[in-house]
């Protein structure tokens, strides 16, 4: 039972997904820091004026406005945080899983011709043996 799950573990699928997880918490926390420090406040800079509203927002009433500027933040930081997962994890580790194949492929199994020839040529090296014992 417990092999199984060692083979489970270090089949690759779960050590990805924990990978994965880790890295895209940690580096989901920079990119909302960035967001949120740069591009949250050049949005509202270029996007509104000054006195009627409060720049990024569309008044819907006096107390609802939508905050655009708030959803394309949201937008930029999901691209972003999925690009440095892609480029940083998930293309490295199929580079590497292709890179296992092909090593694989060269060690290519023997036929049943193979294996039968090789059989027959110690069957003769054996009978020679044995006749020159005697």
């Amino acid at each position: 039972m417990l092999k199984g799950f060692k083979d489970f573990l270090l089949r690759g699928n779960v050590i990805d997904l924990a990978v994965a997880v880790v890295i895209g918490t940690a580096f989901t926390a920079v990119v909302t820091a960035f967001t949120k420090s740069f591009l949250e406040p050049l949005l509202r800079l270029f996007s509104g004026g000054e006195n009627a509203v409060p720049p990024g927002t569309i008044p819907l009433t006096d107390d609802v406005q939508l905050d655009y500027a708030a959803f394309l933040n949201s937008i930029v930081q999901f691209l972003i945080t999925a690009a440095v997962i892609y480029f940083l994890v998930v293309y490295p580790m199929k580079w590497l899983q292709e890179r296992r194949k092909r090593g694989k492929e060269e060690e290519t199994p023997e036929t049943d011709s193979e294996l039968l020839t090789q059989i027959r040529d110690l069957l003769r090296e054996q009978a020679e043996r044995e006749r020159e014992r005697s």
